[in-house]
């Protein structure tokens, strides 16, 4: 098994333990059909979970690839240096800010269904 099966079979148990408790169902009482309102409310609260996580775990690999490669090209031209930390900030601030808008996205689909189901 190679090692990028094992991080995705690690990374697809992950996200379904982690979708459990969403997926979980009380029991209905009698006469009473379940309301297809809550099934979207779970959807979206699994769909916003999905999207910060993806984000997250994208911003972080692009910082660590941005810092390295910031290193890389210190090293080899130290006289480019505070050019090439100028330019790093500005990237990660952007990377950043992408990872922000996604939370602000996540925020925007969990709340708009709020009021109604609580």
């Amino acid at each position: 098994m190679s090692k990028r099966t094992k991080v995705l079979s690690l990374l697809a148990c992950t996200v379904v333990l982690a979708a459990l408790p969403a997926l979980a169902q009380e029991a209905a009482p009698a006469g009473e059909l379940a309301k297809p309102r809550a099934d979207l409310f779970k959807l979206s609260l699994i769909v916003g979970g999905a999207v910060i996580t993806l984000a997250v775990i994208a911003g972080a690999f692009c910082q660590s690839r941005a810092i390295c490669s910031a290193c890389e090209g210190i090293s080899r031209n130290p006289a480019g240096a505070p050019a090439i930390r100028g330019l790093l900030i500005l990237g990660l601030v952007l990377i950043e800010t992408l990872v922000i808008y996604a939370l602000l996205i996540t925020i925007i689909i969990l709340m708009v269904q709020w009021g109604k189901y609580v």
